[in-house]
């Protein structure tokens, strides 16, 4: 027997009720550490999404220099965002 399955038998739950609900979970806590994560970028640069900081980048508000490295994790983080909310909302 896998160990799922002497889990969810041990909290009376189905073992496919087990892992759904622990995916949820797991999603939820990296989507929060990923909302964070973008919420320190930008807040250091004054801007809520990588399109205002390449915007003030442009605008010479932002050193290209400065924001460099940020512009592109917060591109990426971003991304994962969305991907893990798209991913939340399958389940």
């Amino acid at each position: 027997m896998a160990v799922i399955d002497l889990i969810a038998k041990e909290l009376e739950m189905e073992p496919n009720e087990l892992l759904q609900e622990s995916l949820k979970i797991y999603l939820a806590r990296r989507l929060i550490k990923v909302e964070t994560e973008i919420f320190r970028i930008a807040k250091r640069h004054g801007v809520k999404e990588v399109s205002e900081l390449d915007s003030r980048i442009r605008e010479g508000i932002v050193s290209e220099k400065e924001a460099f490295e940020d512009y592109f994790a917060l591109d990426h983080l971003e991304a994962e965002k969305e991907r893990i909310s798209k991913s939340l909302e399958k389940l």
